[in-house]
C-alpha cells in the first residue's frame, strides 16, 4: 500500500510503499480517506513528542477518517505502530473509533478532530468546566486556539479572552466568539498588566494554554497577584509552541487558588479522549465550528510537511 513513511529518525516522511496491515487481537481494518497534519503528528514522527515510541521505518499520522469493512464511516485515533493514519489502510482497536454523522464530511472531520479534542478534553475532562465560567485561551490565533474559542462558547462560557502574537489574526477572533483580544507582544510587563486587569475584573476561571514559555509565566504571575481569594483558577497546559520550559516563583502557587494541570495523551484516559472526540463530532454540525482547511494528495507529503505559511489545517486525502 502507499503511505507516508519515516525511513530515518528526524527526517521528513517520504511517499512510498509499505506492507499492508493485518488486524490481530480484535483490531479492525480501516480504509483511510483523510488524515490531518498536526503538531502532534509532526512531534511523534520526529521523536520529539513525549508520546513518541516508533522506530523507523514506520508510517506517520495519529488519527484520521475512513471506513470499516462493514461500510461504517469512522474517525479513528492512535492506530497500532508501525501503521498509522497517513496510509491507504491501517489497523486500530474498535474502542478507538467513533462513528461520524452523515452530514459531517471527511475533510472537516479529520481537520477538526485533533484541535477540537484538545480543547474539549481540557475543558471537560481536566478543568471540569461549567457553563457561566470565563475562559482565557493563550495562543488563540492558531487552528487549535480558534477552535478552543468556539468550543468554550458552545459549552456556555460567559466570557472568552484570547491572546496571540499575530495582531491581524487576533482582530479576527471576535467573529469566532472572543469577547476580549489581547496582544502578547514580547510577553513582558505590559502583557502581565493586561492579564492582571482581566483576573482582577470579572475574573478568569479557566486558562487553556497552547504556548507555555514567557506568556504562560506572566499569566500565572498575574493570576497570583490579582486572582480572587479562594476562587480556583484552573490553568490547563496543552501545548508548548512558544517554549518547552518556564521559570516560576514558588510564591505563585502559594499566593492564590491556582491549580496547574496538563491535558493530553497520558493525563487524559483513552476513554476520555475518545469520548471527547465523540461529543465534538456530534456537536460539529455543518457550520457549527469554523476551521480553514487546505487539502493535498498524500503523494505531496514531502513537499508540504514543513509548510507553516498558512494557518489553515492541512488535510491529506487518500488515495
Amino acid at each position: 500500500m502507499k503511505a507516508a513513511i519515516v525511513l530515518e529518525a528526524g527526517k521528513t516522511p517520504v511517499y512510498g510503499d509499505f506492507k499492508d496491515p493485518v488486524p490481530v487481537g480484535g483490531e479492525v481494518l480501516v480504509t483511510v480517506s483523510a488524515a490531518a497534519l498536526s503538531n502532534l503528528t509532526k512531534g511523534r514522527a520526529s521523536g520529539t513528542h513525549y508520546s513518541a515510541t516508533g522506530r523507523p521505518p514506520f508510517v506517520v499520522g495519529v488519527d484520521g477518517v475512513g471506513r470499516l469493512a462493514d461500510g461504517r464511516r469512522v474517525y479513528f485515533v492512535l492506530p497500532r505502530a508501525p501503521f498509522a493514519s497517513m496510509a491507504e489502510k491501517t489497523v486500530v482497536v474498535p474502542s478507538q473509533c467513533v462513528s461520524l454523522p452523515d452530514d459531517l464530511d471527511d475533510v472537516t472531520a479529520a481537520a477538526i478532530a485533533n484541535p477540537g479534542m484538545s480543547a474539549w478534553a481540557a475543558l471537560k475532562e481536566r478543568a471540569k468546566f461549567k457553563a457561566g465560567e470565563s475562559v482565557l485561551v493563550n495562543g488563540a490565533t492558531g487552528s487549535a486556539g480558534r477552535i478552543a474559542i468556539q468550543i468554550a462558547k458552545y459549552m456556555g462560557a460567559r466570557r472568552v479572552i484570547a491572546t496571540g502574537r499575530n495582531i491581524d489574526a487576533l482582530k479576527a477572533l471576535s467573529a469566532l466568539g472572543a469577547d476580549v483580544t489581547i496582544p502578547i507582544g514580547d510577553g513582558g510587563d505590559a502583557f502581565e498588566e493586561a492579564m492582571k486587569d482581566q483576573f482582577g475584573g470579572v475574573g478568569i476561571d479557566v486558562v487553556l494554554d497552547y504556548l507555555w514559555g514567557p506568556s504562560a509565566e506572566r499569566i500565572l504571575i498575574a493570576g497570583a497577584k490579582a486572582g480572587k481569594e479562594a476562587v480556583p483558577i484552573r490553568f490547563v497546559q496543552i501545548g508548548s509552541m512558544s517554549a518547552p520550559n518556564i521559570t516560576l516563583p514558588s510564591a505563585v502557587i502559594r499566593a492564590t487558588a491556582i491549580t496547574v494541570m496538563g491535558s493530553g495523551i497520558g493525563s487524559v484516559s483513552m476513554d476520555g479522549l475518545v469520548g471527547s472526540i465523540g461529543e465534538l463530532m456530534k456537536a460539529a454540525n455543518p457550520g457549527s465550528f469554523k476551521i480553514a482547511t487546505k487539502t493535498f494528495p498524500l503523494s505531496d507529503v514531502e513537499r508540504v510537511w514543513a509548510d507553516t505559511s498558512s494557518s489553515a489545517r492541512i488535510v491529506f486525502q487518500i488515495p
